[in-house]
């Protein structure tokens, strides 16, 4: 389907190219560089060190800017390469397009249309993953990607693995630490951490097992993956999470972040009770170096509100550190016998501690899980009074 004028008007108007990754896709690539040219001829088709006909098949477009790789770099590569050559050539976006078939260069008109509407985001086609001939695998690799994807960045998505999309180039982070097929989770993550809408339009998708071929390997690529959504996941906890708390409350004001993002929260009374039990619990225990980690992670599992057990868990913000240790070995003594005796002052050393290593375990723990019932308690008692006193 070529595009009418008007569509065509568009085309031409808009600061886009189209990148075409290849590696032995000599079946379907001629068919998919020519079905481009009905919509434009900004095309940059990267050959990933091809050993089959593709050589011989880009000699017809020679017209087209083309980057060889002497040998099979990746993907990851084979893209970061194709956006280098479009800034250079001072596109705004650009469109990755996979030479494997399966996809309609007619939906460049969505993404183009949709960019009108979105300008600035990184659009992602959307398969239909359950109509006929969409491989298991596959189905089952974009609903894990699609469940770490929103863990890492909060947003929602039909489709995180889909090679067709639309990159605002400028926006994109300036440096990528990955080559293969994993890059494309990095750069989506990573565009979104750093305020890049990310979204989803329809496309449509054809999967011909005759003609399509595949160079995902299941065991080393998904090995990959796994070890980047390690790496992403501990960076959100540790860093993203608190950085976009901190921002958002900064941004907004304190006091009018705290009425209205936590108190006026949709969660009950009882769930918002739970999270400040919940924060005051980590913040307290004796997981040092972890209680980012576990704090959001047990924030996820129970559903609680991450923005109010975030707030609480700082109850161990420095200037409070001495005494919680001094209460924790002070609990603990009670049912673990100390040798010595410790005051909270310049004579408490860290060998102090060391020696009593099992007191303070023992003892921050019941101090943790005493504070946050206490502390679960007593909010749940206040939040229902301040909304009985609300409706009245």
């Amino acid at each position: 389907m070529k595009p009418i004028l008007s569509q065509q008007n568009l085309l031409d108007s808009t600061s886009f190219c189209v990148i075409v990754p290849t590696y032995n896709n000599q079946k379907t690539l001629k068919k998919v560089l020519d079905s481009i040219l009905d919509f434009t001829s900004n095309v940059i088709i990267v050959n990933d060190g091809s050993t089959d006909e593709t050589g011989e098949i880009l000699k017809q477009y020679s017209q087209l800017t083309q980057i060889h790789h002497p040998k099979n770099l990746g993907k990851g590569r084979a893209l970061r390469n194709g956006f280098r050559k479009a800034l250079e050539l001072n596109f705004e976006y650009a469109i990755t397009i996979d030479s494997d078939g399966q996809h309609f260069a007619s939906d460049i008109l969505g993404f183009i249309e949709e960019i009108q509407t979105a300008p600035n985001s990184l659009l992602i086609g959307s398969r239909n993953m359950t109509q006929e001939n969409v491989p298991k695998k596959s189905s089952f690799g974009n609903k894990f990607s699609n469940f770490w994807f929103k863990f890492e960045t909060g947003i929602e998505l039909q489709d995180t693995q889909s090679g067709f999309r639309l990159y605002p180039l400028r926006l994109l982070p300036k440096q990528f630490y990955t080559n293969k097929f994993e890059f494309e989770i990095e750069v989506i993550v990573r565009a979104a951490w750093k305020g890049i809408v990310v979204k989803n339009i329809p496309i449509k998708v054809l999967y011909d097992p005759a003609e399509r071929v595949s160079h995902f390997r299941p065991f080393r690529d998904f090995t990959r993956i796994s070890i980047l959504n390690t790496v992403l996941v501990t960076n959100a906890l540790l860093y993203i999470k608190p950085r976009d708390f901190f921002r958002r409350a900064k941004k907004k004001g304190f006091k009018k972040f705290f009425l209205e993002d936590v108190l006026e929260s949709s969660d009950s009374n009882f769930k918002k009770s739970a999270a400040i039990a919940l924060g005051i619990f980590i913040g307290i225990s004796p997981f040092w170096g972890f209680q980012t980690v576990l704090l959001f992670a047990f924030a996820a599992l129970f559903r609680l509100n991450k923005v109010i057990a975030f707030l609480f868990s700082n109850v161990s913000f420095p200037p409070f550190i001495p005494f919680i240790i001094y209460g924790s070995l002070k609990m603990g003594s009670i049912f673990i016998p100390s040798d010595g005796h410790l005051f909270l002052d310049s004579s408490m050393t860290l060998d102090d501690i060391q020696k009593n290593a099992a007191q303070y375990i023992v003892g921050s723990l019941i101090l943790a899980t005493v504070s946050a019932l206490s502390a679960g308690l007593i909010s749940y008692l206040l939040l229902t009074a301040f909304s009985k006193k609300r409706i009245e």
